[in-house]
């Protein structure tokens, strides 16, 4: 059943990419390939077109890289949660299996998040843990997911890949067409480290 539901999520996080591809082709070449597609930007109307076509553009080039990569993570997310509550129940969190000092980051973002007034992200804890600590909480339980990976080490090289190629898709930086495939190919690699 797992190995299913991998091969679902690995599915649609290629089909994802392959659309980035179809989109790509549709710019270069001025094309309309006719798939239905709606621009993923509701843009203001008032505000939008003072942007820079250019950056505009660049935008547009970015937003697929974001989209796999908000679904990775969000994906990954899931699989810790889920796995750490069929070990530890519904408080896991409160558990031993969080290392404080990942506990206490994230409640420190979460309530500075409460103080500045704006809409809660989540209510859920681990939202509030960042890429890196999502990986330190998989070593940290490897009694949890050992039996799901290939191997700790394996899960540590493509989580920092991930962590690299997070940084220019979370800050409003293109990818070079090297970091593009690489992206690709990290995420084929958290798939295949699952047995």
């Amino acid at each position: 059943m797992e190995a299913a539901k991998d091969a679902i999520k690995l599915f649609g996080i290629s089909s994802q990419l392959m659309e980035h591809d179809l989109d790509r082709i549709e710019r270069e070449y001025g094309l309309d390939l006719k798939r239905g597609h709606r621009r993923t930007l509701a843009a203001d109307e008032e505000y939008y077109p003072q942007i820079e076509t250019e950056i505009r553009a660049e935008a547009a080039s970015m937003a697929p890289h974001y989209e796999v990569f908000y679904s990775l993570e969000t994906t990954i997310r899931r699989f810790i949660s889920d796995s750490l509550e069929d070990a530890e129940g519904p408080n896991w969190w409160d558990s031993k299996r969080v290392p404080t000092q990942i506990k206490s980051e994230a409640d420190g973002r979460q309530k500075r998040e409460l103080d500045s007034g704006v809409t809660p992200r989540s209510e859920e804890p681990l939202d509030f843990t960042n890429f890196g600590e999502l990986g330190e909480i998989i070593k940290a339980n490897w009694d949890v997911f050992g039996p799901v990976f290939l191997s700790v080490k394996a899960v540590e090289r493509v989580m920092s890949n991930l962590n690299s190629l997070r940084g220019p898709i979370a800050h409003c930086c293109p990818l070079a067409e090297d970091e593009i495939v690489r992206l690709r190919l990290s995420v084929r690699d958290w798939f295949r480290l699952m047995q």
